[in-house]
């Protein structure tokens, strides 16, 4: 059921007018390989998230031109294939696992019959080479359940849980960019797959927003160089305000004990010790209160006035 390479295409002259428009020389029939291949579907995948038919419609446009790679792998050397026409196709008679119409991204691409490529043609020939990926960068993923854009407004439904009889799952919509395709062993989509991105824009990069899209991407994401210089940031003063953490707790602890020792001094303060380093931030700080208290209430009573001596015996003192 996964998202594959049709078959291959014998090339017409209309065929060889689009491929021709993304070369630098025209090639004949015989230097090329072509194929059909469907992208992505309107289905819902394994991470319990699906295009809507109006993101399908904005890859079909984005996606005309696009390079296909290995493995998602953003080296040159790895590009194989480009694609030069894409159309959105109906399934006649076939529905999502949510009710609707049955829709499929496709796409044809084409491959220059080099020594190098000849192996990864006859595998694609020989159906061992077939389950595709997209890579994509889309604005809104839209909640099934209470219909909360959980990029913008995180609403707590988790995909694939079920709410009142029905799982919830994320809409993807408002396509930014198209990045690649790529040959996979498991796409996440059951008839494609897809690696979900961020929205690359410039205003985008906010921490809330790229710690919320992590949340609703539960599969592979791309980042652009801006969210991953924020992220890096991000992780640093976390890194750094853990060590500062650290070191408070540790000097906290320290003086829990010694108010310990000086408001119970029967106690084994090796026993306190060890139990005062497994306790919580919140628990020390309990903790120094109570001593805190404790040793004012004992400090107290030992500053009470003493008692008034009896003068029962000095009467004929008096005057």
């Amino acid at each position: 059921m996964y998202g594959f390479i049709e078959k291959s295409l014998s090339l017409n002259d209309e065929d060889l007018e689009k491929i021709n428009t993304y070369t630098r020389s025209e090639f004949d029939r015989d230097m090329l390989y072509a194929f059909t291949v469907a992208l992505c579907n309107n289905d819902i995948d394994r991470d319990y998230e699906k295009f809507s038919l109006e993101a399908l419609e904005q890859l079909c446009t984005q996606f005309a031109g696009k390079t296909g790679i290995s493995d998602h792998s953003m080296k040159s050397a790895d590009q194989k294939a480009r694609i030069f026409e894409t159309w959105v196709e109906k399934a006649e008679g076939k529905r999502t696992a949510d009710g609707e119409d049955f829709y499929s991204l496709k796409a044809k691409a084409y491959m220059v019959k080099t020594e190098e490529n000849m192996p990864l043609i006859t595998e694609i020939e020989a159906g061992i080479k077939k389950e595709v990926s997209v890579s994509c960068s889309v604005a809104k993923s839209i909640c099934s359940i209470c219909g909360s854009d959980k990029r913008k407004n995180p609403c707590g439904h988790i995909n694939g849980r079920s709410y009142d009889g029905k799982i919830a799952y994320s809409v993807l919509s408002d396509v930014q960019d198209a990045y690649e395709f790529s040959f996979v062993a498991v796409p996440a989509q059951r008839e494609a797959g897809v690696t979900k991105s961020f929205n690359s824009e410039k205003d985008d990069i906010s921490m809330q927003n790229i710690v919320e899209t992590l949340k609703s991407c539960e599969n592979q994401v791309v980042l652009s160089k801006l969210q991953a210089q924020e992220l890096s940031s991000y992780i640093e003063q976390l890194d750094e305000d853990a060590k500062l953490g650290k070191e408070y707790k540790k000097a906290l602890t320290d003086e829990v004990v010694g108010l310990c020792a000086k408001a119970m001094p029967d106690m084994d303060i090796k026993v306190f010790s060890g139990v005062a380093q497994v306790m919580t931030t919140s628990e020390l700080k309990s903790f120094k209160k109570a001593f805190i208290k404790a040793g004012a209430s004992r400090n107290a009573s030992l500053q009470l006035k003493p008692a008034e001596r009896s003068t029962a015996g000095n009467n004929q003192f008096k005057i």
